[in-house]
């Protein structure tokens, strides 16, 4: 009998968790869940092999929890709102190690830094969408409804902004109206950004673009958008959307498509530079 593949994964917030557990239990693999208190679902208990919970400070748990199961290789799926760690969650003794090492408290920084912990226990990271490559965007118009002219010239210029700031810990969208950038996307995440950006454009119609940072890899930070986007670009009047291609999940990709269609928004993935 072909031994069973047994992985951890460490649960934040949203669907992209579920959705992986689903497509583990398809292909026959033995989830072990780290959920993380603060942001993953209740729902995860129901499609792991186990799960254990704890709070977002306590690095040290987690490491014991993989050493106990005998995981040696984890994913990171989910969010964590980078504003928690402004926070008053209490962080244990590794993590508070870890904080006074950092230069940053940004993304990379601080998963950085969890990573090299991981690694010097024997715990390697795995690439997050490894279970979900179906729903990654892909090249070219996925929408019914093809970019217009001035469309195509915002998604232009919003790249070329995206991209500049791709290096800093600024979040990973832009709004973008007549070649102008109307908000960046930081803490408050993107649903606020477009509720921001419509304030300022009088009725105009907005584009988002998002953008992966510029690493080789998708251990963690993986662009997500999925089918609880479209209503806010239609209340918003956000008309297009443009995504990395390869590099951007798609949660619920067909219904979200479904979606765009009968709000008549264009999405398009891109490949990356």
């Amino acid at each position: 009998m072909t031994p069973v593949t047994r992985y951890g994964l460490i649960a934040g917030n949203g669907r992209f968790p579920l959705l992986a557990l689903e497509s583990a239990r398809q292909l026959g693999y033995e989830i072990t869940v780290i959920a993380i208190q603060e942001e993953a679902s209740k729902e995860v208990e129901s499609l792991a092999a186990r799960c254990h919970w704890v709070s977002l400070g306590q690095l040290g748990k987690m490491i014991d929890i993989c050493k106990q199961d005998g995981i040696t290789e984890v994913m990171m799926c989910g969010q964590v709102k980078h504003a928690k760690i402004f926070s008053s969650i209490a962080a244990d003794w590794r993590l508070l190690k870890l904080l006074a090492t950092l230069p940053a408290k940004n993304t990379d920084g601080l998963i950085g830094g969890v990573i090299r912990i991981l690694a010097d226990e024997g715990i390697q990271l795995r690439d997050s969408t490894m279970l979900l490559k179906p729903l990654l965007a892909v090249s070219g118009v996925m929408t019914s409804r093809k970019p217009e002219k001035d469309e195509l010239a915002d998604i232009a210029y919003g790249r070329r902004v995206a991209n500049a700031l791709a290096g800093f810990d600024v979040g990973q969208s832009v709004a973008i109206c007549e070649r102008a950038c109307v908000a960046v996307e930081a803490m408050e995440g993107t649903d606020a950004m477009l509720r921001r950006a419509a304030t300022l454009v009088n009725g105009r119609r907005l584009a988002m673009v998002k953008v992966a940072r510029r690493r080789e890899h998708l251990l963690f930070d993986v662009p997500v958008v999925g089918l609880d986007t479209i209503p806010v670009m239609r209340e918003t009047g956000t008309t297009v959307l443009a995504v990395e291609a390869g590099r951007t999940l798609m949660l619920d990709k067909q219904r979200m498509i479904d979606a765009a269609d009968a709000a008549g928004i264009a999405i398009v993935g891109q490949d990356a530079p």
